[in-house]
Order: C-alpha cells, then structure tokens, then sequence
C-alpha cells in the first residue's frame, strides 16, 4: 500500500497513552494497520491569529510542493527511457525508500530550524523548492531541445527517400565532379515506376548523358537514381520529371559538408549521453530534496492544527497509519469511535471544512487528518 495516512490526537494523561491506545485498538486486536510515531519536534507556536493564516497557506504550498515532486519524478521517468522499469530505484529520500523514510521521519534541524518561526520556515521550504521548479523547467527544456534535435537529424538520415538526408547514400564515384558543363542528379522514383524511368529519362529534355542512369540506392517504396546532363537543361529536366512522378531531389556532392553532418549527429549523440547522466544526477537529488520537503510541509500541517484544534499547552501525539489492502472503511469507523469524544458534532464521518481550518482534502474528522500517497510512478507506464 502506498497511502498513509498522518493523524493526530490530544495527548492523554501522556502522549505514549494516545499512542497505546489507537496502536491497540487499529493493529493488536483489529489488525487494520500498521501505526508508526511520527516526530515533530517543539516548534515556535507564535499567536493564534498567526496560525489561522498560515494554515490556508501551508494547504497551498503543501499542493505546490507535492506537484513538484511528482513532477520530478515523472520526467526522470520519461529521461529513462527504455530503463524507465528501475524508475521506483532510483526515487529515494536521503538515501532510503519512500516509505522507510515517512515511516522513520526525523525533522532536518540543518535545513529547518526550529528557532526560525513556522512562518520563516514555510518560506525557506517555498523558495527552496520554487527555485527547485524553476531549474526543472530549464534543464528539462534544454534536454528535450536536444533530443528533438537529434531526432530530427536521426529521421532525416532514415525514414522515406522523398525526405531523407542522401548524404550516406550516395558516394563520390556516383557524380561527375569538376566538369564545367555537366552535372548529376538524384531522382527518387516510385518502384512501380522503374520501367518507365529507364524508357523516358533520357528523352525528358535534350542534353543528358545516355545509359547515365544508376540506381543506388531502394526502400520499400521508392528507389534512388543518378543520372548525368547538360547543367542549363536541369530546370527543364525537373519539370518534365515532376510531370511523370519523377521527384528530383535537392542535392549538392560536396563531401566537406557531408562529414560535418555526420559529425553533428556524433556530437549530438555525445551530449546527449554527457547530459542524461548528469541530468538522472540532478533529478534524484532534487526529487528527494522536494520529496523530503513536502514531508515537513505535511508536518508543519499537522503541528498547526493540532494547536488550533485541541490548544495550548501542545500536547498531541503524532501518528503515521498504513491502512491495510481493503481496510480504509473499517479502519475510518474505528478512528471515528476512538476519538468520537473530541467533536461530538461529527463523529458519524466527515463534512466540509470548517472556515479557518484547513484540514485537507475536502475531509473533517474529529481528529487532524492528512492523507500522503506515496506512489510517484503513477501515469509513467512503470509497474510497482
């Protein structure tokens, strides 16, 4: 199961007592999840009118940093290519597996201070990860610019004889080079045509080469042919040759320009393979910075209305709860019952938010709730 599900509840007469008692009544006797301690540590709590603001705000940077997130890993998804099925490898979080990770969370005191407001620390987490988004957007561009450059060379150097590039076709012997009068041609003809090629080409204009004709060149559907005439006929040649389904194709032997085609694509080739490694370097780094980040988004939620639902002093416990395949309804009937006591109004299941309290996802519980899917492979064709 990738869902889980981050709860919070007033502490009892100890916040271990919260903790025994949903473990008791969701994993020993009901086996409906597996429960996990989720750590928060002593935050600066600040005026109440303060935490009001900043609950709406966090519910917005909680959507903007999770998009990022996934948006990280859906192009490292699609930068993978044909090893796009190691996708879930190589999406970590400091190093361990996603749900190791929400499951052990510790809060980066480095990164975070918890000195700093809870206001200060939404915005170090906004403009970290915005710049994050920002930086995304550039290399992904520039990569993809790259790639589409490289495909367009590689399309035009196979694919149909009407569009192709001819330059690894033809070689030096098939041209009359140097010659003051003369010049050779490369037409493509349809294959159904071939009879009618070698009949009329020489009698299209005045002024070619008889038996000049060679072809060098065939796909499935057209073949490529040579042939020699007079260089001020080839205007007129073309035209009796577009007349009779003969496409004459633009084309100069100059084979200074012909390497340097070649080694264009080599150098494209060379970059792109340069900048994918780097690029799968940055984007498993980032998708764990935004990843980890959006962790302690989730955790600044749940510090903030847990304060404005249960008060001052804090004391509440934490929980991170794993629901079992095919457990979500019960589990939810029971959560309802143990904490029923705390919002007696809506003990039976969920209403709309409450204005002020923005507790996620259109969903009100007698208990802070959050839901965090960890699935980041969704929509990218990779099978977990």
């Amino acid at each position: 199961m990738t869902e889980y599900w981050l709860i919070s509840a007033p502490g009892e007469r100890t916040c271990q007592e919260t903790w025994e008692k949903l473990n008791s009544v969701t994993s020993k006797q009901n086996s409906l999840s597996d429960n996990f301690k989720f750590h928060i540590p002593d935050l600066k709590v600040g005026t109440l009118d303060q935490l009001v603001g900043l609950s709406d705000d966090l519910g917005k940077l909680d959507v903007f940093v999770e998009g990022v997130t996934r948006k990280s890993a859906t192009y490292l998804g699609e930068v993978l290519e044909n090893q796009r099925d190691s996708l879930v490898e190589h999406l970590l979080a400091n190093g361990a597996d996603l749900a190791i990770y929400i499951m052990k969370f510790q809060w980066d005191m480095a990164k975070y201070p918890i000195k700093q407001s809870l206001r200060n620390i939404a915005e170090i987490i906004s403009k970290q990860v915005s710049q994050i988004d920002a930086d995304l957007k550039a290399k992904s561009s520039a990569y993809n610019n790259l790639k589409g450059n490289l495909k367009s060379l590689e399309r035009k150097s196979t694919g149909s004889l009407l569009a192709r590039n001819l330059g690894d076709l033809v070689k030096k012997q098939h041209f009359v080079n140097g010659s003051e009068y003369l010049t050779t041609l490369l037409v493509v003809v349809p294959r159904n045509l071939y009879k009618d090629w070698n009949l009329k080409y020489e009698k299209l204009t005045d002024m070619v080469v008889p038996r000049s004709s060679e072809l060098i060149y065939e796909d499935q559907d057209h073949g490529l042919f040579t042939v020699t005439l007079f260089q001020k006929v080839v205007d007129e040649f073309k035209l009796h040759a577009r007349e009779n389904k003969f496409i004459v194709r633009e084309f100069v032997y100059n084979e200074e320009e012909l390497l340097a085609g070649k080694n264009e694509i080599a150098k494209l080739e060379h970059d792109k393979k340069k900048q994918f490694s780097l690029l799968v370097r940055w984007l498993k780094v980032n998708f764990s910075e935004t990843f980890t980040a959006w962790i302690h988004v989730k955790a600044l939620r749940v510090f903030v209305e847990s304060v404005l639902r249960y008060g001052l002093p804090v004391n509440f416990q934490a929980m991170l709860l794993r629901p079992h395949k095919k457990s979500a309804k019960r589990l939810r009937e029971v959560l309802n019952q143990l904490y029923s006591h705390l919002d007696t109004s809506i003990a039976q299941g969920p209403v709309d938010d409450i204005p002020g309290l923005n507790l996620g996802q259109g969903e009100y519980y007698p208990y802070v709730f959050f839901k965090i899917n960890i699935n980041m492979v969704e929509g990218t064709g990779v099978r977990l």
